[in-house]
């Protein structure tokens, strides 16, 4: 058995760094510390441990079957300890060094990740945020090995030692080519205003339905939210791309006449590249709302907290 009083806990920051990095050369950048001082510390703890840890393929360090075992303990450790640290040292946005992992899905992050780094970024100049895909069924394990700080996701049910709060809503919308056939008759005034009378005397299921579609998902047979509510009432639409994100659907339905149904809250800064309009989902629907995520442990950490306050002030719902 190793003794952890014979292991330099420096050793398992190299470790770490490693695993996230996939490479001895990322790994130093992250550790400010040069590539044979990382391979030093590696080859110690290899002696130490009686085991690769990690083996070359090609450009790649591919962790071992111990490393895997190892890693998750070893993240939630070293983050409960910088928890602690952070604590008892306060916060300091002007001047920290922090690294924050955001756990964002696809379909969310063009929508959120840039108001939200740059706002980071005004106040925080030396703070590194990383977005990083999360699995909702793993979300627990993800936020206690450290892989993730926050989330933000649809809603979920609850989990235990999981906290959330609710950011703000909206309805679910249709982004349009500008030039769109179904446009012809609506005066040019009334494009941006989803609710006018006129344009429900012109846009409506029947339209919606005649066109054809692009659905954004990971999932190669996703059924979306919309596609439920059609089917409600028995009906379908003609889906006739599918791709994996939606600021991609925003660029093809711009360049094609396909339609793209999407979350009124992403449409604004999905679209406005492309100049697409926006027109209202032809069936009544309830407000959608995100969620942020945190793990109860983190609940009192200044830089966690202030990273919530960033998110509650840019997406929190209004008062």
């Amino acid at each position: 058995m190793v003794s952890l009083g014979k292991i330099d806990l420096n050793l398992f920051l190299v470790l770490e760094a490693i695993f996230n990095e996939g490479s001895i050369t990322r790994a130093s950048r992250t550790l400010n510390l040069t590539q044979p001082a990382v391979s030093h510390a590696l080859a110690r703890l290899r002696d130490l441990l009686g085991d690769p840890l990690f083996i070359r393929e090609g450009n790649r360090m591919i962790p071992t079957p111990l490393t895997l075992q190892l890693i998750g303990p070893v993240k939630s450790a070293l983050r409960n300890i910088g928890t602690a640290l952070g604590q008892l040292d306060g916060f300091d946005p002007s001047t920290s060094r922090r690294h924050f992992r955001i756990g964002l899905r696809h379909t969310v992050e063009p929508a959120v990740l840039p108001a939200l780094a740059r706002q980071i970024h005004d106040e925080a100049p030396g703070v590194e945020v990383s977005s990083l895909s999360h699995d909702r069924d793993q979300l627990r394990g993800a936020f206690a090995s450290g892989e993730i700080d926050v989330a933000i996701d649809i809603q979920m049910a609850p989990v235990p030692d999981i906290r959330f709060r609710r950011l703000y809503g909206g309805k679910l919308v249709v982004a349009v080519r500008a030039g769109h056939p179904i446009l012809r008759g609506l005066p040019r005034e009334t494009l941006h205003l989803s609710l006018h009378e006129t344009l429900h005397e012109i846009w409506g299921i029947e339209a919606y339905l005649r066109c054809g579609h692009v659905s954004a998902s990971s999932r190669r047979s996703a059924v979306g939210y919309e596609d439920h509510l059609l089917q409600e009432i028995g009906r379908q639409r003609r889906i006739s791309v599918r791709c994996q994100n939606q600021w991609t659907a925003c660029r093809l339905a711009a360049s094609s006449d396909l339609l793209f149904t999407l979350p009124e809250r992403f449409a604004e800064s999905l679209s406005a590249p492309f100049g697409n309009v926006i027109l209202p989902f032809p069936l009544p629907v309830p407000d959608l709302y995100l969620y942020l995520y945190w793990h109860a442990r983190t609940g009192d950490d200044p830089a966690i907290r202030w990273l919530r306050d960033k998110i509650v002030g840019l997406y929190g719902e209004e008062t």
